[in-house]
């Protein structure tokens, strides 16, 4: 009975082995497939919000960082939410949270990442089939016949931590975006946002006596006649 119940263990184990042996290959193969189906169509997105250099949509995390600024959430809230979920993942409790925490941060930024090309939240609801949802929505919007318009109202975090108030380089900034060290404002001139206008001078009013010059790109009137002898 012994040896019946170690030859049966030993089978188990072996099955088990052998399991494993084709499904991490193929486990392996499905994770690879959807980085680079994920990575391409987040390069279309970025090149409709005008994202400068291919590149970034190819590198893991960057670029669900620049998702997130285009989406008006802070690029530093979700690292540190995906960081936490990395370290606090084999914690009960708190790295279930953490991940709900990612979820939800990538539903807000994707909701207003659909508004500017023009696709309302209900899209968000394929979200919901496991394994394949994200990416069929991410295939919608970057397929879309619509235009990047960023000009749409502020997100309702927008004065919150949550909201994004970095600037980088190749990254458009949001019309809507407060970028730090501009007094709490929004963006300024730039991307999406009404050019500066030209400073001009005050006039000095003319001295009593005098003909004020004449106004750019005008022709001056003529001399007036000199006045004849009174009589």
């Amino acid at each position: 009975m012994g040896d019946s119940y170690y030859y049966n263990d030993g089978g188990s184990t072996a099955a088990l082995a052998a399991v494993l042996l084709v499904l991490i290959p193929v486990l392996f193969i499905l994770a690879l497939a959807a980085y680079v189906i994920s990575s391409f169509l987040y390069m279309k997105i970025f090149e409709k919000a005008g994202v400068q250099g291919k590149w970034r949509a190819w590198v893991p995390v960057y670029n669900g960082l620049i998702a997130a600024k285009l989406g008006d959430v802070s690029p530093w809230v979700v690292l540190v939410a995906v960081v936490a979920s990395s370290v606090l993942s084999n914690i009960p409790v708190i790295g279930p949270v953490f991940s709900l925490v990612i979820l939800a941060v990538a539903v807000m930024y994707s909701y207003r990442i659909g508004l500017k090309l023009g696709k309302d939240w209900p899209l968000l609801l394929l979200w919901l089939i496991p394994g394949v949802g994200a990416l069929i929505w991410l295939a919608i919007i970057a397929f879309s016949n619509n235009r990047w318009n960023p000009a749409i109202p502020p997100a309702p975090w927008a004065n919150s931590f949550l909201a994004d108030k970095t600037v980088w380089n190749g990254i458009p900034v949001q019309p809507s975006q407060p970028v730090a060290g501009n007094g709490g404002g929004y963006a300024g001139s730039g991307y999406g946002a009404p050019p500066a206008q030209p400073y001009s001078p005050p006039q000095t009013p003319p001295a009593a006596g005098t003909t004020p010059p004449p106004a750019p790109g005008t022709t001056p009137p003529p001399p007036a006649p000199p006045a004849g002898p009174q009589v």
